[in-house]
């Protein structure tokens, strides 16, 4: 339990030639909202992937809640985890995406439903019963009914956000989960953000909303071709930014 959420150093990833991370050293602890900010390419999704075990890291060191990402220790060694291990420790994580990835033939209450019938193996009656209340939890109980293309943008992330918690995670991810929506949708699923916060939920967020970050967030980290460039209270990071690479992206998007 001393252990913090996410953990790394010296994480490394290349695709082919091209390095997009080149060294990350980033601490989230428990119940902590930690915020990467910057602009497009520069590995902030990569890195978020690489937490979920949706890509291996080629060098360094990288554990959610004191588990190395992708390994087990045995004595002094690590030693690669087989894909069923690699499943098992990606229910501990949920995960939402620019794009709902909701399931087009089931309604909302049934792609909620979905992951602990058929993952954890829950009884259908309770998996119900859950799912109803995390579709009240983030405002859609009277849409159990509706299939996707019956529902909003915001509405269809929302129950991406319940589909995600449904596995009860530990840690929540989200992947700049508003960029796809219109603007006047996008306050709705920040406040369900919002209200997992208050909860205590530890999440990674890749965002490009400065308010959100600046109201929430425990902790912001600017990141640029695959380093971070500076990061600390969201407060201090984005009014008076250290770095001059912060300064000149912030002057953009504020």
């Amino acid at each position: 339990m001393n252990a913090p959420m996410v953990h790394a150093e010296g994480v490394r990833k290349h695709f082919g030639k091209l390095q997009v991370l080149k060294g990350i050293d980033l601490t989230v602890e428990r119940g902590q909202v930690c915020c990467l900010l910057g602009p497009s390419g520069s590995g902030k999704s990569t890195f978020l992937r690489c937490i979920n075990h949706l890509e291996k890291i080629d060098g360094g060191r990288l554990s959610v809640d004191g588990e190395p990402v992708g390994y087990r220790p045995q004595g002094t060694r690590l030693h690669e985890l087989r894909e069923r291990e690699v499943a098992a420790r990606r229910r501990d994580i949920g995960m939402v995406f620019q794009r709902f990835n909701l399931f087009p033939h089931m309604t909302a209450l049934e792609n909620v439903m979905e992951a602990p019938v058929k993952v954890a193996g829950t009884a259908r009656e309770r998996a119900r019963d859950e799912a109803r209340a995390l579709l009240d939890q983030v405002g859609l109980a009277d849409r159990e009914g509706h299939y996707p293309a019956e529902l909003s943008g915001g509405q269809q992330q929302r129950v991406a956000i319940a589909r995600a918690l449904a596995m009860k995670p530990k840690l929540m991810l989200f992947d700049e989960p508003t960029s796809a929506l219109d603007p006047e949708l996008v306050g709705d699923v920040l406040d369900v953000m919002r209200r997992l916060a208050d909860d205590g939920m530890t999440m990674v967020v890749v965002t490009h909303e400065i308010g959100f970050a600046r109201e929430v967030g425990d902790l912001a980290v600017f990141m640029d071709e695959g380093v971070v460039v500076e990061s600390g209270d969201p407060r201090r990071v984005l009014a008076e930014p250290e770095q001059e690479r912060t300064r000149a992206f912030l002057s953009k998007v504020l």
